[in-house]
């Protein structure tokens, strides 16, 4: 099974001067939000979206020695925008816990969370515009009105009891995909590629964002897995994604009401939960969702293959099958 180590080995010094990066430019005046910011950085998770920044600049730029400041300013920026939306989702969500730990809004209240999330965006943009490379700023900042999109695609779904698999793909490209796709074309950007070579990497990109949320949807379902939520989080909240949809997509519509009023009780009712459960794995929904991983995956590969083998390709190539194989 592949490792993060295995796939930081091409990059690891230059993650090692992210994390100083990262620790120079983001401070706060006051204890309180001192300490809500150290909390919020301190678990920043796996960091795969600036591993993808400097995966794809290196892929470009050839050496790590020709990978500078710029890479470091687009990892940085789409680190801090993906961490303020987890804060942000955890408010939304009224979660307790996020990778293990309490979440911002268990420990200070949602208003506090809130405004640390909005913090860490508005302290990202302020360094983005300061540093003058208007045309990364630009391009990595439209993710966040994507990203805001699908969140609110994703409840208006949810509110309309709308079931079909082709509004959960928009919400998921929407919602985690974005920001992996332009993680991915930001950090070719960075080095001067060509207009073709980031739009190349941001579909790579998309495919790998793609393939890890529906991952994601999988562990939900998992006994085993180590995901830091807790099991059946999704069938708590009410949410309908790829295993469960693919049961519903193959049920009468007498099924179909019959499942979604259990739906509908599971953030009260263990009983509901463990009956989806059995129902989801006994239907085939994890292995379809894990069918439809997969081709994702497969597209982001075939578009690798386009690059000379290098240690940056065979990085990225990694990071592909770890994200399919990851139980965490």
């Amino acid at each position: 099974m592949i490792t993060l180590d295995e796939i930081r080995r091409p990059i690891e010094g230059l993650l090692e001067e992210f994390d100083r990066f990262i620790g120079e430019h983001f401070t706060a005046d006051g204890e309180l939000l001192s300490e809500m910011l150290h909390h919020a950085l301190s678990a920043r998770g796996k960091g795969v979206r600036p591993m993808l920044v400097f995966l794809s600049a290196l892929l470009h730029a050839g050496e790590a020695s020709r990978v500078g400041q710029r890479s470091h300013l687009a990892a940085m920026l789409v680190e801090m925008i993906h961490t303020a939306s987890l804060i942000h989702d955890d408010v939304i969500d009224e979660a307790d816990e996020r990778r293990g730990r309490p979440s911002a809004n268990a420990l200070w209240q949602s208003r506090n969370a809130v405004i640390l999330g909005d913090y860490i965006l508005a302290r990202n943009m302020s360094i983005g515009l300061e540093s003058g490379q208007f045309d990364l700023v630009t391009h990595i900042t439209r993710a966040m009105t994507t990203l805001c999109e699908g969140e609110v695609l994703q409840s208006e779904n949810a509110r309309r009891k709308i079931v079909s698999r082709e509004r959960y793909l928009d919400v998921i490209r929407r919602k985690t995909a974005s920001l992996l796709a332009v993680s991915a074309s930001a950090g070719a950007l960075s080095v001067g590629a060509c207009s073709d070579k980031v739009e190349r990497m941001h579909r790579i990109g998309e495919a790998l964002g793609m393939a890890f949320q529906i991952q994601d949807d999988v562990l939900d379902y998992l006994r085993e897995a180590e995901t830091g939520k807790p099991k059946n989080n999704d069938l708590r909240e009410g949410k309908i994604t790829l295993p469960l949809l693919h049961v519903l997509e193959h049920a009468s519509a007498e099924r179909q009401a019959e499942l979604l009023e259990r739906l509908a009780a599971c953030h009260s009712d263990n009983e509901a939960v463990e009956y989806l459960q059995a129902v989801v794995e006994g239907c085939g929904g994890l292995e379809e969702a894990r069918r439809v991983m997969e081709e994702y995956i497969t597209r982001a590969q075939e578009l690798l293959r386009e690059y000379d083998p290098s240690p940056a390709r065979e990085g990225l190539e990694k990071l592909a099958r770890f994200i399919g194989e990851r139980l965490s």
